[in-house]
Parts: structure tokens; C-alpha cells; sequence
């Protein structure tokens, strides 16, 4: 997911991913998509039950046994705590690594509920929680179920679903509507070939900002997977809305938003101006499905005192969501001393802010924390 600011200027923390799904669903050919389409962003990857790699500008998508480091046998939530967990996210994270998005492939066996729960009990600074992204084989997807119950619990967990191998299944339509209905108002996007764009999981970096190597997409070269792509398309697009106000939000308006976003809003990210509420900082959001977080920073003089958001998700009604964040704003000159204190709640370290443990103990009785 983007970059998010910590809680100084210029601070940036790395949005950390959890790819899972059944075997032979599709999760290594949706990695090597991304690689392939990542616009000039370093991707590192903690892959399956093999081990911690940085795949850098000049490694190919399929040779990336060359460059693990074991974890030890078997799935990655049996095989690593969570404290053995941020060293590796602590090799990923390091700032001479150059990484803006780390992936975590599961195993094909894995718990996610597990991986998720190890990710927010992190305690690296450098990282934040990217999301859950559950993949499914549509064409297996009714035998998968019947094999596998769980795969229910999983997509009711998940905050971006993706179905996959479509073009294989006999009635995608009916899977599609399926799968709607087995989600907690997660994207479910559909997809072949594993392709869905990455700017659903973070922000590819423009292709100018490369100095002096190759990336993915100068060593792809067009070719016969690009025809089901449909002409260097990709086959999964987004939907996105750009809001800016000049009038100060109203934080009580902006957490009931936030409290009622709708089903397929996957991402949001930017910076709100509380106006009176807090005329010293401005707060970047960061928020991916129903996981949540303010980072409050300073402003400076020459800051324009402007909210500024990205809503990126699948099948959202713009115009609805622009509106909805219009009636969030409130120019009135005196704040409310505590009207601020539902969006602490979700500033890390605040006195106010019971939002991680509130998490992870929800992943520990396997429902999510609505923000």
C-alpha cells in the first residue's frame, strides 16, 4: 500500500502484504505479475516456507531460489514467531535495501488469520500492515470449498479478494456473486492470469524515477501473455477518487465515513486538516480494508492547509464517496475539546489509541476490527 509517514516529517513506513490461498490458486503467478508491472517499485518478498529474499531491479520473476534464506520447514505461521518474523521484515525494511512494498507469499497451507495476527503484533517501526489479499481459483472454487471449509473464514478475513483463473470457470458470474457474498465488504476483483493492478496494493513509483538499472518491466517484453491482457492492458482495473478540500473536516464526520465505508473500498491514503481540532499537525491516514491508522505531523509554513485523499477500491461510487467526504467538512473556527478523540484512537503510541490491541485480539477470535 503506499507509503505512509510515521509520525515525524519524512518518516516513511513499508506497507507489508500477506498474499494467501489455496494451492494452486494462483498466488506466485499474481507475484510475478506485480514484479512485472511495478513501475519502477522495489518489491521485497518473504516467499512461502523458503525464506526472506530482496528481489532488486535486475533479478527475474521465476529464478528467485537463488536468492532465499530458510526459515525452516513446513507453513510460515508454524515456522517463524513473531520476533523471528521482524528479522527478517528488519532485512526488507532497511533503508539501504531501497524497498517500497514487501509481499508475503503464503504457504498454499497456511493461516492466514496467523500471518495477519503476526504482522500487527510486529513491533518494526519501519513497517505497517498492507493488507490481506486471499486469492482463489475460480474454476475450483465450489470443489475447494468442499475440500476445505475453512476457505469461508479466510475470505471473511480477507480485505481484498482476488478471483482468479476466471476464463476457466463455467458460470464466473455465479462464483463472483458467491464469493461477494463470503466477504466482510472486501474488494473482490476478477482476474486471469493473476493479473489485477498493482496500484490496489501500492503506489508504483513513475518509470522516470529509475536511475541507472533495469526494472521488471524493461526486461518484460511484450508478448503472448500480454495478448490476454488485452493489448498491454491490464485485465483488472480500479476505480479511484481524488479529494481535495480547503475547508478543515470535522474528525467525528470523518470516523463515522471511515466507520460506514462501503463494500469494495480497499485503500485510503493521504492527509487530513483537522483545522481547530489540532492546528498544529496535519494527519496522514493510512487505511487498507478495515485496518486503520493516523500519523499526525507537524505543519510547515509554506504547507498549503488542505486535506488531501486517494480512495482506491473496486466497483466504488466515486461521486457517492465525494459527496460523503464533502459533508465531513466544517469551517466553524472553535472545536470541541473532544471531538478529536475517536481519531487518536488510531494514532500509534496515543494514550487514546487501544487500536492495535483491539486488532490483534480480533484476529485472535478471527473477526477483523471495523475502523
Amino acid at each position: 500500500m503506499g507509503n505512509s509517514s510515521g509520525n515525524s516529517r519524512g518518516a516513511r513506513q513499508i506497507p507489508v502484504v500477506v498474499l494467501a490461498g489455496f494451492l494452486g490458486s494462483g498466488k506466485t503467478t499474481l507475484l510475478n505479475h506485480l514484479l512485472h508491472r511495478s513501475g519502477g517499485s522495489r518489491i521485497g518478498a518473504i516467499v512461502n516456507d523458503f525464506g526472506a529474499i530482496q528481489i532488486d531491479a535486475m533479478a527475474v520473476a521465476g529464478a528467485l531460489g537463488d536468492s532465499t534464506v530458510s526459515l525452516g520447514n513446513g507453513c510460515l505461521c508454524c515456522a517463524v514467531n513473531a520476533g523471528e518474523l521482524d528479522l527478517y521484515l528488519d532485512r526488507l525494511a532497511a533503508p539501504a535495501a531501497g524497498i517500497d512494498v514487501i509481499v508475503i507469499e503464503a504457504s498454499g497451507l497456511a493461516e492466514p488469520q496467523e500471518l495477519v495476527r503476526m504482522v500487527l503484533a510486529s513491533e518494526h517501526p519501519g513497517i505497517v500492515y498492507g493488507g490481506l489479499v486471499e486469492v482463489v481459483d475460480a474454476a475450483e472454487f465450489d470443489d475447494t470449498r468442499a475440500k476445505h471449509p475453512e476457505i469461508d473464514r479466510h475470505l471473511a478475513l480477507a480485505d481484498l479478494v482476488v478471483v482468479n483463473k476466471l476464463d476457466r470457470a463455467d458460470d464466473g458470474v455465479r462464483v463472483l456473486d458467491l464469493v461477494h457474498s463470503l466477504t466482510d465488504r472486501a474488494a473482490v476483483v476478477p482476474a486471469t492470469y493473476g493479473r489485477i493492478d498493482p496500484e490496489f496494493l501500492f503506489d508504483c513509483k513513475p518509470v522516470g524515477e529509475r536511475v541507472g538499472q533495469l526494472s521488471f518491466d524493461d526486461l518484460h517484453e511484450p508478448g503472448a501473455d500480454d495478448e490476454h491482457a488485452g493489448a498491454g492492458h491490464l485485465h483488472t482495473g480500479y476505480d479511484s477518487l481524488s479529494f481535495t478540500s480547503g475547508v478543515p473536516l470535522e474528525p467525528r464526520r470523518l470516523m463515522e465515513f471511515l466507520d460506514s465505508r462501503p463494500e469494495g473500498l480497499y485503500r485510503i491514503k493521504g492527509y487530513v486538516d483537522f483545522g481547530p481540532y489540532d492546528p498544529l499537525n496535519r494527519y496522514a491516514v493510512h487505511a487498507v480494508g478495515r485496518f486503520l491508522r493516523f500519523y499526525p505531523e507537524p505543519w510547515t509554513a509554506g504547507d498549503d492547509r488542505l486535506t488531501q485523499l486517494v480512495l482506491i477500491g473496486s466497483g466504488i461510487d466515486t461521486d457517492a464517496l465525494d459527496k460523503a467526504l464533502q459533508a465531513c467538512g466544517n469551517d466553524a473556527p472553535h472545536a470541541d475539546e473532544h471531538g478529536i478523540w475517536g481519531v487518536l484512537r488510531y494514532v500509534p503510541g496515543s494514550e487514546e489509541e487501544p487500536a492495535a490491541e483491539a486488532n490483534e485480539a480480533a484476529w485472535d477470535t478471527g473477526a477483523a476490527t471495523e475502523a
